[in-house]
């Protein structure tokens, strides 16, 4: 790096000036902070708010890390001193940044809410899942006083189709003084979004970087080489694609056996990097085949793991779009008999492996796969997916943090925020199965997948590597790593809980102008949003208006209109001298009926009434201007508040909302009720709670039929059949809350709203099986899936029912908490995310 100019010494010496606690904070870190993180800690240090698009790896977390450091240096109550709150979408990263934030504050400082783990939550500092926030503010929780900041970190999770809400609830209800830092992959309509953030938030920096710290290296592995997806003369990259690669896929020109470019190309970038031999192949060397011949053989995984080590490409992720893929690479490596790791190495990862799983059942091990796994991890390999045990996968990612785990084949989930960087990816294709076709991966989910290669302070460069496949073609594989954006699109969509949180909070038509202020409004017609920010703080000033004219003696807004109304009167009547005797007759007499009304009126008497008269008059002219705002956003899109309407027209069919004698919205003791249930199913949980159809369900049975709620089947899946459903009360509360699934569904479509998917009975038997105390081996025969997922279904099902058991009645309340009891146990209960 060149030394910087006396100019630029100059600028940076002025910025640690006026900017000195992140020149403090900047100094402490252990790398030099880039420009963007400095211009992020520099906004939040002027206080204001901050919005930061960057490319996985960048260190977009240092900005919220610096949002924690302010707060934890800031003068404050005593009884409510300055906090941070640090939200994550998953649990397993809320985990991650809590164990790192101990580390920097210690454990009395720090705490951890995950829904399901609670520690320390009236810390300083509190790392949480999005949800656990959103429903803070909807309770109003005294853990909210003293908060400063609110970082959000992957806030892009706002475009996700089933939890995305939730993010723009957060952002719309966090208190006005509360700095927002928003951490965010890079995405292509960031000014966009940072708008709205600036519209409903206040003054918002919008700091963009599409700049790796790590550079990241374009490959194509065509059966032994690694050819340069891209042109790379005098180490200059250009966007032209490589032409050999052109010419294989063509069959043209010289033989591919003869092509040695990928040899000349990296020999004076990296020792080791040529094109390695390949190894011998069945007895003999593999056979030559010319550039005409169509296929070219793809390397057995063994071999490319291979190929990666000699090249010094290690550690490694392999992308496959396949948990049975992702085993089966693992076992074929294994019985290729490869060893990554050392005697050392070996003797290190049973130590922390063994620590991590000693309170496992030795009776659950073996079902687990446990000493295969183990062995794995002893060669240096692993697979990460979402049906491996959580409690397997924290110490895979562990593991490979430590670089003791060289090579992890992975699903895409694994690209979803943990940090777990690596040397190299590798995609073996470019398409997966999206549920229903195999489509080809987008450009951000390419961006996601090979930001992971390049580690920061440890890499020079990080390493992209695309195997060849028949048909690729490798100008559209050019066009996926040249754009490494994607848009930001808003999943918003009013909910019936939504709905009763916010009518019992501001009242229906405060609710409709905040539903107005959401993201999904703002892209649909921006000015919407800005109109009704404007209300908000008028309406403010209104109120304030109002507490100035406030009389003892009596309602000074009804004076002040009494005299607005003989003021207007008298200056038409004046301009209108030329009007009939019959007009004018009529005009006197409403002239002396005024007059007599403002006469008798108690504020008359009032001594301070030309003083309450001139902000009752500032009063009226800013109702005019509220009135008139408030006509706008009616003639415009509002396509939110209309779904918001369709909601509270269903919940006052069911008696959950009414409209009192004033013309005022209010919530029933049923509304009230809902206020509590979240997810998918909170209206046909909502009313089968109040029809009482779950009264005589015993534990397992309560337990099975909160997983029905909660459970959603693969597509291929067909429905376990009524013979191998619990028997008894169980099948006789399952039929009715179907019933009620069906009327509820009908009610939604005549309103105009989607409905909701059947009830899946798929995982019942399995969970009754479970909160019986049945073994687990037979419960995952039962279930007829992996340990993570009967794990991650258990821990919804935990969900629902920790809910079910606040809001219900006494006894239902009470066989809930049993129910859930009952299904947190064993692996359930080991799970830490």
């Amino acid at each position: 790096m060149s030394e910087p100019s006396p100019a630029e010494r100059y600028s940076r010496a002025r910025d640690n000036r006026s900017h000195p606690v992140t020149a403090d904070f900047a100094a402490s870190q252990r790398f030099t902070l880039d420009p963007f993180q400095l211009e992020g800690c520099r906004a939040l240090e002027e206080g204001r708010s901050v919005l930061v698009a960057a490319p996985t790896g960048a260190g977009k977390t240092i900005v919220g890390e610096f949002a924690v450091h302010l707060a934890m240096r800031e003068p404050g109550d005593t009884r409510h001193p300055p906090k941070a709150f640090y939200t994550t979408p998953m649990k397993a990263l809320s985990n991650q940044k809590f164990r790192e934030l101990v580390d920097v504050y210690g454990a009395d400082d720090v705490g951890l809410l995950t829904g399901d783990t609670n520690i320390n939550g009236n810390a300083r500092v509190v790392v949480m899942t999005t949800e656990v926030l959103r429903n803070m503010l909807y309770a109003d929780s005294s853990a909210l006083r003293g908060l400063r900041y609110v970082v959000m970190d992957e806030v892009h999770y706002l475009a996700d189709r089933f939890r995305g809400a939730v993010w723009e609830e957060v952002i719309i209800h966090l208190p006005p003084e509360v700095r927002l830092v928003s951490l965010s992959a890079t995405v292509s309509n960031a000014e966009e979004f940072g708008d709205w953030l600036d519209t409903v938030r206040g003054d918002t920096e919008v700091i963009v970087s599409e700049v790796r710290p790590v550079p990241l290296e374009q490959h194509v592995l065509v059966r032994g080489d690694l050819l340069p997806l891209f042109d790379d003369r005098a180490g200059i990259a250009t966007a032209q694609v490589n032409q050999e690669l052109m010419r294989i896929r063509s069959f043209k020109g010289a033989t591919y056996e003869n092509n040695r470019r990928a040899q000349s190309m990296n020999s004076a970038k990296q020792r080791g990097y040529e094109a390695s031999r390949r190894r011998p192949h069945k007895g003999g060397t593999r056979p030559v085949r010319s550039a005409n011949v169509q296929r070219i053989e793809r390397l057995d995984r063994p071999d490319v793991v291979e190929l990666l080590e000699r090249a010094n490409l290690l550690p490694a992720i392999f992308f496959i779009f396949s948990r049975i893929g992702c085993d089966a690479a693992v076992g074929q490596v294994r019985r290729s008999g490869m060893r990554l790791t050392t005697q050392e190495e070996r003797l290190e990862i049973r130590a922390i492996v063994e620590d991590r799983t000693r309170t496992l059942l030795d009776e659950d091990l073996a079902v687990l796969g446990y000493y295969e796994w183990l062995d794995n991890l002893e060669r240096g390999v692993a697979s990460h997916h979402a049906g491996l045990l959580p409690a397997f996968k924290e110490v895979v990612e562990e593991l490979f943090q430590r670089k003791l785990v060289k090579v992890v084949f992975a699903t895409e989930t694994l690209a979803l925020g943990i940090n777990m960087p690596a040397r190299t990816v590798v995609l073996e294709k470019l398409e997966k199965f999206n549920g229903e076709a195999r489509v080809a991966i987008t450009s951000g989910e390419y961006t996601q997948l090979t930001g992971r290669a390049g580690r920061r302070g440890i890499d020079v460069e990080g390493h992209a590597v695309i195997q060849w496949t028949e048909g690729l073609d490798p100008q559209a594989v050019a066009a996926l790593a040249s754009r490494r954006t994607y848009p930001l699109n808003s999943s918003f969509r009013p909910t019936y809980n939504m709905a009763v949180n916010l009518i019992d909070q501001f009242g229906r038509g405060r609710a409709r102008e905040i539903l107005e202020s959401s993201f999904a409004q703002f892209q649909a017609d921006r000015s919407v949003v800005g109109l009704a920010r404007q209300v908000r703080e008028q309406e403010e000033s209104l109120a304030g208006y109002e507490q100035a004219m406030t009389c003892d003696r009596g309602d000074f807004a009804e004076y002040s209109q009494i005299r607005r109304d003989l003021s207007d009167l008298e200056k038409i009547n004046r301009k209108d001298a030329n009007a009939s005797r019959a007009t004018r007759d009529q005009r006197q007499r409403e002239l002396s009926s005024l007059r007599k009304r403002m006469q008798r009126h108690p504020c008359h008497q009032c001594p301070d009434r030309e003083h309450h008269a001139r902000w009752a008059e500032r009063y009226w002219r800013l109702r005019r201007t509220v009135d008139n705002l408030r006509r706008q956003i009616e003639t415009r899109t509002g396509t939110v508040a209309r779904v918001f309407d369709r909601v509270v027209d269903v919940l006052g069919e069911l008696d959950y909302v009414r409209v009192d004698d004033e013309g005022a919205t209010r919530l029933t003791a049923s509304g009230r009720t809902m206020r509590r249930i979240y997810g998918e199913r909170d209206l046909l949980v909502s009313e089968s709670l109040r029809t009482g159809i779950w009264n005589d369900l015993d534990a397992a049975s309560l337990a099975a039929l909160a997983c029905c709620l909660v459970y959603e089947p693969r597509r291929d899946e067909g429905g376990p059949g009524e013979q191998r459903l619990p028997r008894g009360p169980f099948r006789h509360a399952l039929g009715e809350t179907h019933e009620l699934w069906q009327k509820l569904d009908d009610l939604e479509r005549e309103h105009r709203l989607p409905g909701s998917e059947p009830i899946a009975t798929g995982l019942a038997q399995a969970m009754h099986s479970w909160a019986r105390g049945v073994p687990l081996d037979r419960v995952l025969i039962e279930a007829d899936m992996a340990a993570g997922d009967f794990v991650r279904w258990s821990k919804q099902t935990i969900d629902l029912l920790d809910q079910v058991s606040i809001v219900a009645d006494a006894s239902l309340g009470s066989v809930a908490r049993k129910a859930l009891d009952a299904v947190r146990r064993g692996i359930v209960a080991y799970s830490s995310v």
